[in-house]
């Protein structure tokens, strides 16, 4: 049985080649929230503690239900910590993620 997710990736803001602010949907119990903006190192501290994110996006008008892509993860290059949704990533980068 995969990890339950704890958040959904709808939307990316770049500043520098690094991730500024998410805006995402949260795990609220049995539901999901309205959509909410995360900061940076809010979202590198919920990822480090074990939160399970993910790209994707919601089906309009089915409330929970969601269009899932892939999981974001923590890659350290040298001594820097990198959002991606892929293993080779040199920089902050999720795929498909269209930028706000």
């Amino acid at each position: 049985m995969s990890k339950k997710i704890d958040g959904v990736i709808e939307a990316v803001r770049y500043k520098n080649g690094q991730i500024s602010m998410v805006r995402a949907y949260e795990r609220r119990g049995a539901t999901f929230s309205d959509r909410v903006l995360v900061d940076r190192k809010t979202l590198l501290e919920r990822l480090q503690k074990g939160a399970q994110y993910v790209t994707g996006s919601r089906n309009e008008l089915r409330a929970s239900t969601f269009t899932v892509g892939k999981p974001v993860m923590i890659v350290k290059q040298d001594d820097r910590e990198l959002l991606t949704t892929h293993e080779n990533a040199t920089h902050d980068e999720l795929e498909k993620v269209p930028a706000f």
